[in-house]
């Protein structure tokens, strides 16, 4: 057997172990009624296989659609348990945590799990380069700095609105953040699905696997009938639902226990639990040579975070009568979105990578990680206040 088996026999057995997650939590709260933040990290932990097993069953959907509408299905629904996960705080009015977790997936994907896919690479070849496309990484690059610019837009824009010259009431402000997000938004998402065209119609030979990668996710090797993929992946959704109502619940209640910020739970916790599934899988196949499919694992939902499930956060939360804005007040984001694009663009030019790179991406989220940790339960707040207390 490959090398690699034995971590992927570990993973599977770790994943299975995790859905004993789902009847515990569901006896918590409804059963004995237990404090949120057991609650809140049995909903979490219950998560994390749900979303592995609703990646494995768009994956076997898609067998039955062909590879055009299957490579669609893959990057669309990629990020369903992170938007379920989303939209159930939102829901609760917690918008803040909200653009917290698009945040932390945002660095969490391309430096965490990227990070972690390169080391794993690099240890299994003996230390050695691995190669992918250039061209993808770079096409992924350019869109990486697309959203560097969308997503700070609205925050110039409304420290703009706050400047003597150009000051406008906060109701008024608040009205104009909201429509200029609409607007970005609906940006985003045409520039999203004119990227899927690009990718996987118009020019899908330049973005094409590798001859020894075709069969990657797209083609399992023992696909599930039509009837039970369909019927994992309702189910999967479903339960996350559920799960996701029962965790933004206990949030509140858990970051004041723990003496964190919401905002820590949802830049970190809540990002990685959304995308865990897609660490994993990251890492998975670069163990096994394929550096092309965990780069645009890494990549590929990142932008996905950026371009498709942010906006539709967006015009969903208008839709509820939760709106969302994109602006993002804590500068620590801002400056974490923009060290995502430069170091991420830095690492993947030239089509090649050492383990050693990788370190550094997983290094400089660590960095980040930790200045999100000591913002201290009143930190976020106090950040937006001296920005407005800076433009008045």
């Amino acid at each position: 057997m490959p090398g690699p088996a034995a971590p992927a026999y570990t993973a599977l057995m770790f994943m299975k172990a995790l859905l004993a997650f789902i009847p515990i939590s569901l006896v918590l709260k409804y059963g004995v009624h237990a404090p949120p933040m057991w609650i809140f990290f049995t909903a979490v932990l219950a998560i994390v296989p749900l979303a592995d097993w609703l990646r494995k069953a768009t994956e076997h959907v898609a067998v039955h659609a062909g590879p055009t509408i299957g490579g669609l299905l893959n990057v669309t629904f990629g990020n369903m348990a992170e938007l379920i996960i989303a939209i159930f705080i939102l829901i609760s009015g917690n918008t803040q945590v909200v653009k917290a977790q698009i945040t932390g997936s945002i660095i969490g994907n391309a430096l965490l799990g990227l990070g972690l896919a390169i080391v794993a690479a690099g240890f299994v070849k003996g230390g050695g380069r691995q190669k992918f496309n250039a061209a993808n990484a770079g096409q992924l690059s350019a869109m990486l700095f697309l959203t560097v610019i969308t997503l700070t837009l609205p925050a110039i824009f409304d420290y703009t609105e706050q400047l003597p010259a150009f000051a406008a009431e906060a109701g008024t402000r608040a009205n104009l953040d909201e429509r200029l997000s609409i607007g970005v938004a609906i940006l985003l998402i045409v520039v999203y699905l004119l990227n899927l065209v690009y990718t996987l119609v118009t020019h899908k030979d330049v973005f094409a696997a590798p001859e020894g990668e075709a069969g990657h996710g797209h083609g399992p090797e023992n696909p599930w009938s039509l009837p039970v993929a369909l019927g994992v992946l309702l189910g999967g959704t479903a339960l996350i639902a559920l799960e996701s109502e029962m965790l933004s619940g206990a949030l509140e209640a858990t970051a004041s226990t723990l003496g964190l910020s919401e905002f820590f739970l949802g830049i970190i916790v809540l990002a990685i639990v959304g995308n865990f599934a897609e660490y994993l899988a990251a890492v998975y196949f670069a163990r096994k040579g394929q550096m092309d499919l965990a780069v645009n694992i890494g990549l590929g939902a990142t932008i996905q975070v950026a371009l498709l499930t942010a906006p539709l956060l967006v015009i969903i939360g208008a839709l509820l009568g939760h709106p969302m804005n994109l602006v993002f007040s804590s500068p620590l984001e801002l400056i974490a979105i923009i060290a995502v694009a430069l170091i991420v663009t830095s690492v993947t030019k030239d089509g090649e990578t050492t383990w050693f790179e990788g370190v550094l991406l997983i290094a400089v989220y660590i960095a980040l990680a930790l200045a999100f940790y000591f913002v201290t339960p009143r930190g976020a707040e106090e950040a937006g206040l001296i920005l407005r207390a800076l433009g008045a």
